[in-house]
């Protein structure tokens, strides 16, 4: 038997009432008179089919398949909206033109991905994909349309096509909005805001790991809560806050790889860490923000595949200097240019210009980004936009196969947190998106096998110390216990300084 680990007996069926939940988080308040779910005579214990980590795209689109097989629960840190995929401002790439291919697709993929993709994984996702965007568009969500009535399809960095679906540049939030109506819709779903994942239970039998469910901090109500379930999964999203400087909300910290890492699930190439090129930089800004940003607001890749060039304070064109693809390089080669640039002339950020377009083609691609920069004095369908690179984007993860299986028994993994072997070394534009889409489906099948081998046993819980708290945590105490604040910070210098954009090599 692994250290730390208790011999699990099988589960068995038992009998047990259902009853109002107490603690649960809702969407809306119709919702909150309605959720129910198992628990035992100790009411922070819960017992569901199935439990989600994570409430972006990969967790609410995996819930509302399996919610047609059973009870499901949602298990998010901070408001179900708060995630990765509400802050996606490009799209989702899908092969939806008939001047497209899977082939070609899959190439740019592989490109991007620095020739370490796998590549039954980029089959797989580029030939589903189309079919997964086309449910989420009978699903509810709203994506823009040409003068012909089609899918308007946008071109981004690395793709050679224009394969993007996008909603202006506010997709994920589009994307966000239809999947939670969805989930607020289906009774099977309960989800639960304000509950971290503290670690998953675990135990050892025939030689192999299994998951039991996860224990969780309800840090409103300072109580530890316990799911028991029979499939987990965990679809967390990635850990862009272990970096000074992310575009990732403040819920992106890391913790379901963690947690499957002391579960002993295997993790494979987390030292890709993917660098966006454009964040907006806002020391070039002509009215400083009072209060720095939690998380640094995103100028998507769309722009520069809307036409948009990038100049040095100069005004020197600098990218194709370092690539023929100039702007249209993939996002690493870009970034990296952006550093040698900002190293070599000491300066802080550069600058993407797309005022060389009509302003009424911006306003109606871009008026996110246009009313974000119009707050702090700057008008982009006139004046250049200050960018610097920022992390993005965890290309590695838990390893995951073809149906989001992991090595641990009964955990599946989806979206950012797992390592499927899509992106490589580097993701491509807006294939995030449609990586968590596609593995969410294929996720479900394994989840049945393993629905079907095992029952839940009222009693499981008990097989678990439960964690405690090292004194009571008052509400700011705990919102500060769970991000860790002071050794956040001491971390986001140390890989900033030394797994940044360009590693320097030292002997």
């Amino acid at each position: 038997m692994l250290p730390g680990y208790v011999q699990f007996p099988v589960l068995h069926m038992v009998q047990y009432s259902f009853c109002p939940c107490a603690s649960a988080k809702s969407i809306s308040a119709a919702r909150s008179a309605r959720i129910l779910c198992l628990q035992d005579s100790n009411s922070n214990t819960k017992y569901f089919d199935f439990v989600v980590v994570g409430s972006g795209v990969a967790g609410l689109r995996y819930a509302l398949e399996v919610s047609k097989h059973g009870s499901v629960a949602i298990i998010t840190k901070a408001e179900p909206h708060e995630s990765n995929t509400n802050y996606a401002q490009g799209g989702v790439s899908a092969v939806l033109c008939p001047s497209d291919s899977v082939e070609s697709h899959m190439q740019d993929t592989i490109v991007a991905g620095a020739y370490l993709c796998d590549e039954e994984t980029v089959r797989v996702v580029c030939t589903e994909g189309p079919d997964r965007v086309k449910e989420l568009i009978a699903i509810g969500a709203s994506f823009d349309h040409g003068d012909d009535g089609k899918l308007h399809l946008a071109r981004e960095g690395g793709h050679s096509h224009n394969r993007i679906v996008h909603a202006a540049d506010m997709t994920g939030r589009e994307i966000e909005r239809a999947l939670l109506k969805a989930v607020d819709d289906e009774p099977n779903i309960h989800l639960f805001g304000h509950h971290f994942a503290i670690d998953l239970l675990t135990s050892q039998g025939d030689d192999q790991i299994y998951c039991h469910g996860v224990d969780t901090l309800n840090t409103e109500t300072r109580q530890v809560v316990r799911f028991i379930a029979k499939v987990t999964l965990l679809a967390s999203g990635g850990a862009g806050h272990i970096y000074p400087t992310t575009t990732n909300p403040l819920v992106a910290t890391g913790d379901g790889v963690a947690m499957a890492r002391r579960a002993q699930a295997v993790i494979s190439n987390m030292e890709f860490v993917q660098f966006h090129p454009t964040a907006l930089a806002d020391e070039g800004l002509p009215i400083k923000p009072t209060n720095r940003r939690e998380n640094a607001f995103l100028i998507t890749e769309a722009v520069r595949g809307d036409g948009g060039i990038l100049y040095n304070q100069s005004m020197h064109r600098f990218m194709p200097l370092y690539d023929e693809r100039a702007e249209l390089a993939p996002r690493d080669v870009v970034a990296r240019s952006i550093d040698d640039q900002l190293k070599k002339r000491g300066e802080k950020y550069v600058l993407l210009d797309i005022s060389h377009k009509p302003r009424e083609q911006i306003l109606a691609h871009f008026p996110n980004i246009a009313a974000e920069c119009l707050r702090y004095g700057l008008d982009i369908t006139s004046s250049p936009i200050p960018v610097v690179p920022a992390a993005h984007y965890m290309c590695g993860g838990i390893r995951a196969g073809l149906q989001g299986e992991t090595n641990v028994k009964r955990i599946i993994c989806g979206g950012e947190v797992a390592c499927t072997g899509l992106h490589g070394a580097n993701r491509l534009a807006s294939n995030s998106l449609l990586e968590a889409l596609v593995f969410a489906r294929r996720a479900v099948q394994p989840s049945m096998n393993h629905m079907t081998r095992s029952s839940l046993d009222i009693h499981a819980s008990t097989m678990w110390t439960r964690p405690v708290l090292p004194h009571p945590l008052k509400a700011m105490q705990c919102r500060r216990f769970c991000s860790g604040q002071k050794q956040q910070v001491e971390l986001q210098s140390i890989m900033w300084e030394y797994v940044g954009i360009v590693v320097l090599q030292t002997d």
